[in-house]
């Protein structure tokens, strides 16, 4: 009897031991892959940097990496979980701004990005695919101007084949140039309006949707001048309200399909389409000073909206169009 006691209380200890040793060593992998720690509670008005920002000008599309201050789009603060783990997306101006914050983001949560730009944006286009990669998804590059029908189809003919398929797609890119009065705007000016926001939209989305399975998102970024429109930007403006209308259209259409459909309208978002002729001097000097939160918004602080819109948990989520507006409301 008291040799198996004996015996007994030796193999436990032993057990005890190697628990204690299994535990130890799972704890670094626990760790690791342990959900980041939030950022601490702060003021949200305090968070980023306020008007007035300093005068400075590009040549369209422009660069964000040449803006002052340089806009944040989650290069260093996002942190995914998997959310997209396994799709493939591909968003139109993905280089910078809000584009570029979707591409961060969607990488960070596991998905393959393909981003079009203009040919002109390769250094920033560049910079994202790095990101990518570092995330260890797949990053495809396809530059290009959508004003071109042709291009378009050529363009989601190539996400479709590098990708190996095509779940989430983001109608993103946009033109806006400011002027004070309707006798300032050319018809040159107007086609180009048009084209990149509303036509490119058409023929992109309808390029995509043979293609897309049933689960697929499609998110479109339109604007709080779809609803408020500012004097300035009157045909920015009105695609924007076609952008939000096609949204609520389309998602009727395509439900039956199995694809959701919905919206982005952001307010004053420190992007490089402001500083490349979107904003007069003055617009640019004070912009997002007159929101509630009285500055304006980061690319950043928009790369949720566009994860929880494309994610399978979103599922009952279609024909909306989501307001970012530092306040002031939607719609």
């Amino acid at each position: 009897m008291a040799d198996d006691s004996s015996t007994s209380r030796r193999d436990m200890v032993r057990g005890m031991a190697a628990g204690g040793i299994a535990s130890a060593m799972a704890t670094p992998a626990l760790a690791q892959n342990a959900p980041a720690a939030p950022p601490p509670l702060a003021n949200p008005q305090d968070r980023y940097p306020k008007p007035p920002f300093q005068v400075q000008s590009q040549p369209w599309p422009g660069l964000q990496s040449k803006m002052t201050p340089v806009p944040d789009c989650g290069e260093t603060s996002y942190k995914g979980s998997g959310r997209l783990a396994g799709r493939k997306a591909l968003i139109t101006g993905g280089d910078s701004g809000i584009g570029r914050a979707a591409a961060i983001a969607y990488a960070r949560e596991g998905a393959d990005v393909a981003i079009n730009y203009y040919p002109s944006e390769e250094p920033d286009a560049r910079e994202v695919a790095e990101l990518i990669r570092q995330a260890g998804r797949k990053a495809v590059l396809i530059p290009g101007d959508i004003r071109d029908e042709n291009f378009c189809n050529s363009m989601m003919q190539q996400a479709m084949r590098d990708l190996g398929g095509l779940d989430i797609l983001v109608s993103n890119a946009a033109y806006q140039h400011a002027q004070t009065s309707i006798m300032e705007i050319s018809t040159e000016q107007l086609d180009q309006t048009m084209k990149t926001n509303v036509y490119a939209m058409f023929w992109i989305v309808k390029a995509a949707l043979p293609q897309l399975p049933p689960g697929s998102s499609i998110i479109c970024t339109s604007s709080i001048n779809a609803q408020t429109p500012g004097p300035q930007i009157l045909d920015y403006a009105c695609t924007k309200g076609a952008i939000m209308i096609f949204v609520r259209g389309l998602a009727k259409q395509v439900i039956d399909k199995g694809i959701r459909v919905n919206g982005v309208a952001p307010g004053p978002f420190w992007t490089p389409l402001q500083v490349s002729g979107g904003q007069t001097e003055e617009g640019l000097k004070t912009f997002g000073s007159a929101t509630p939160m009285k500055r304006p918004g980061q690319p950043v602080e928009l790369a949720s909206v566009y994860v929880e819109l494309a994610a399978a948990s979103s599922s009952y989520t279609t024909g909306q169009i989501y307001g970012e507006t530092g306040g002031v409301g939607w719609p």
